[in-house]
C-alpha cells in the first residue's frame, strides 16, 4: 500500500511539474518594446490609454488555439492590430494583451510570439 502510495504522489507531482512547465512562457523569447516597430509601439499605447482603435477587431477575445502562450481561461486574452505598411488588410501583425499587463508580439499571425519587455 505504501508503494501505491509513494507511486501516486511521484505521479502526480510529476503531472503538476509537466503543466507548470506547459504553462508557462518559458519557451517564448523577449524583445524589448523598444525593439518592437514602430506601429507595435503605437499599438501598444492605445492598448495602455484604452484606444481608441483603429481596427474594428481590435480588443476582441484571443482564444489561444495554438497554445503558445501561458494556458489561461477563456477571456484572459484580447488582441489588437498592429498595422503593416503596404497592407490594405489588417496584415499578419498583432500584439496579444493578457490581463495581467502582459503583452506578446507576434509578426507572423500567431506562429510566434515574443513577450514584450517594458
Amino acid at each position: 500500500m505504501r508503494q501505491l502510495m509513494r507511486f501516486l504522489i511521484v505521479l502526480l507531482f510529476s503531472i503538476g511539474s509537466a503543466f507548470a512547465f506547459w504553462n508557462s512562457d518559458r519557451g517564448i523569447g523577449w524583445i524589448d518594446a523598444g525593439q518592437l516597430p514602430p506601429e507595435a509601439r503605437e499599438t501598444l499605447a492605445l492598448i495602455k490609454q484604452g484606444g481608441p482603435f483603429p481596427y474594428k477587431r481590435d480588443g476582441i477575445v484571443f482564444n489561444n488555439f495554438e497554445k503558445l502562450l501561458p494556458l489561461q481561461p477563456r477571456g484572459y486574452y484580447r488582441e489588437y492590430t498592429v498595422k503593416t505598411p503596404g497592407r490594405k488588410d489588417r496584415g499578419p501583425r498583432r500584439i496579444v494583451a493578457g490581463k495581467a499587463n502582459e503583452y506578446y508580439y507576434t509578426a507572423d499571425h500567431y506562429k510566434s510570439f515574443r513577450r514584450i519587455r517594458e
